[in-house]
């Protein structure tokens, strides 16, 4: 089922403001879930509108959101996120992460006591559009094992770095540290459709296609210990560093067993204290074409760039409409019917 952009985004914002959130708040976080959505990315998508909807029947979200800047001196900075909407508090620490980069060159902002931020490209596109390299990085509930184990210690703990190149527009990396995020574990669970192999360990440490074993398992990390090394470090940034919850400690946002405790990193770098930024662009759109033009495996017809399968997925979203299963889109109906609201959301018909 596909949904215009526009029209979604306003049924999220008015659900949203149903929940208690400022209308700026709101718009805030509607465009992150539609962003995601956008970008196929579905897993952080308007699906999450259901899981706040059960923290707030639970007194486990703040909302609205209020966040306190707990310190602030010279490049750096930490928000406490008032166990609110991630969103919010993932926005504004990349904000004031730019803020400090324009001004001394870096800024890191870290963030404690917030919930799930959604897509974490969705941050760092906030630097790359300014012409900023950014980054992020989040904690997250135990979902993968040390490398060597088989019990779950880490969250997926993701990454993404974005970086302006000009008339490419932003090269985006967002990656989870494990073989796939957890949420398409999820999914596959909901679709009742098998994962692959080499995805996840079942609880007694056996490979496994079933996404219902899996979730009682863990999770792979990419690269093997690589990828433990990952979450290990990011674990450290966002959670240790932030004074937030880390390790097994991180509460799960799916479901209402108290504050998920989780911790965010942010940072942005100033390009034009290292070279002109226009220079930097142009550097980035060679390399980008020399990447494209290097020789290919054999049966590959095209090399992509880090987000730009994502990139080609949103231009085709803004105009087909942004795809919802069926059950998402008849909950989104459910929320705004039971504020009754004016609004609807409607199926895009294919022409």
């Amino acid at each position: 089922m596909k949904v215009r952009a526009e029209e979604l985004k306003k049924a999220i914002i008015e659900i949203l403001e149903g929940f208690n959130a400022p209308l700026e708040e709101a718009a805030l976080v509607a465009e992150g879930m539609v962003f995601a959505d956008l970008r196929g990315v579905d897993t952080h998508g308007v699906h999450f509108l259901t899981l706040v909807a059960d923290r707030l029947d639970a007194g486990m979200i703040r909302i609205p959101t209020q966040l306190e800047v707990v310190r602030d001196e010279g490049a750096t900075a930490l928000i406490d996120g008032g166990d609110g909407l991630g969103h919010t508090a993932a926005h504004r620490g990349m904000e004031m992460s730019i803020e400090k980069a324009r001004q001394f060159g870096v800024g890191a902002v870290t963030v404690c006591h917030t919930n799930n931020v959604g897509s974490l490209a969705f941050y760092t596109m906030q630097a790359a559009k300014e012409g900023l390299i950014g980054v992020i990085s989040t904690n997250g509930a135990p979902a993968m094992a040390p490398w060597g184990g088989m019990e779950p210690f880490f969250g997926t703990n993701p990454l993404s770095i974005a970086v302006p190149a000009g008339l490419e527009g932003p090269v985006v990396l967002d990656m989870s540290s494990s073989v796939v995020a957890r949420g398409k574990i999820r999914r596959a669970e909901r679709m009742q459709e098998q994962i692959p192999l080499g995805w996840a360990l079942d609880k007694s440490g056996m490979a496994t296609t079933d996404p219902g074993g899996a979730m009682k398992g863990t999770l792979l990390p990419i690269g093997g210990p690589k990828g433990y090394g990952l979450a290990f470090m990011i674990d450290i940034l966002a959670g240790m560093l932030s004074g937030s919850q880390y390790g097994p400690a991180v509460k799960t946002f799916h479901q209402p067993l108290g504050p998920t405790g989780v911790g965010v990193f942010t940072m942005a770098i100033d390009i034009e204290r290292f070279m002109p930024l226009l220079q930097f662009q142009a550097l980035m759109q060679a390399y980008a074409s020399s990447i494209r033009a290097s020789k290919k495996a054999e049966g590959v017809e095209r090399i992509f760039l880090p987000g730009e399968i994502e990139a080609e997925k949103e231009s085709r979203s803004r105009v087909e409409g942004v795809s919802l299963t069926p059950a998402v889109f008849a909950r989104l109906n459910g929320f705004l019917e039971n504020m009754k609201s004016n609004l609807r959301l409607n199926e895009v018909q294919a022409s």
